[in-house]
């Protein structure tokens, strides 16, 4: 793994992404900064004051390569301060992986740049990777052959996730696992809007929906305030009555540095 997380504090964090050491925003981290030494070794930082900015010492590439929990990706410093890739959700890929078997089923809905996917992939899954983005998808294809996947059975999918959904209903197809981490508020590939408060319970239904009659998991996770760990565990154990519940924080951590909650998450195992 070349991805690590130096430190954090005052607002900010401190990750290094192979070979660049980059400060971020981070709301959460209202502490002191650890190792206050570090930071002025920063290659860049990105800040939200006076308009979204990255600020240099040197010229950082347009892209570069690193990896994280057996998963290459493609970095690219973007005009929101994202780098194609969430780090908190490592720990989901290798829960999913323990329970994976080669040619099972698996649904990423708002797939972003494919950790979830590639990851499945590896396993021996067919993976079908939904984003409403384009540019997210051809993001994700991109870390497909960074990872030689460019010829698994992958499916790629450029769509609104409801609209799919029920289609995916309609035509019988079906699941052994579904992942989900929906935005607080996004635009489908056609310009539909999404409000995760107005969305999720029948997001959920149709996510149970399309399970096939011999299913493994959902998992379920997202970053808006006030889902916590306990709003996910109800959402998920009203919609799925039978079986194991997990639900927590994910979190941001590395064993030299104060961890960092970043969203909740919720998994449901078949048992």
């Amino acid at each position: 793994m070349n991805y690590e997380l130096l430190d954090s504090g005052l607002g900010q964090k401190l990750e290094r992404f192979h070979q660049y050491t980059l400060i971020r925003p981070c709301q959460q981290a209202i502490w002191r900064p650890q190792k206050p030494e570090l930071w002025s070794l920063a290659d860049a930082s990105f800040s939200r004051e006076n308009g979204n900015r990255w600020t240099s010492k040197k010229k950082l590439p347009k892209e570069w390569t690193a990896e994280l929990s057996g998963v290459q990706f493609k970095i690219s410093p973007t005009d929101f301060g994202h780098l194609g890739v969430f780090p908190e959700h490592a720990d989901l890929w290798q829960w999913m992986r323990s329970l994976i078997q080669p040619r099972d089923r698996i649904l990423n809905l708002f797939a972003y740049s494919g950790g979830v996917t590639l990851a499945a992939a590896q396993e021996g899954a067919h993976v079908c990777h939904l984003d409403a983005s384009k540019g997210m998808v051809d993001w994700a294809r991109e870390n497909a052959k960074l990872n030689q996947l460019d010829k698994a059975p992958i499916r790629w999918i450029v769509d609104d996730a409801l609209k799919f959904l029920k289609r995916e209903v309609k035509r019988d197809v079906r699941y052994e696992g579904v992942i989900l981490d929906p935005p607080t508020f996004g635009r489908g590939a056609k310009g539909e809007i999404f409000k995760i408060e107005e969305e999720i319970l029948p997001l959920l239904q149709l996510c149970k929906e399309v399970l096939s009659p011999t299913p493994k998991f959902i998992a379920f996770s997202c970053h808006t305030p006030g889902f916590t760990p306990i709003v996910m565990e109800h959402l998920m154990r009203q919609m799925m009555p039978k079986g194991s519940i997990m639900a927590g924080e994910m979190i941001l951590h590395s064993p030299g540095a104060l961890s960092i909650p970043s969203g909740s998450f919720a998994r449901w195992t078949h048992v």
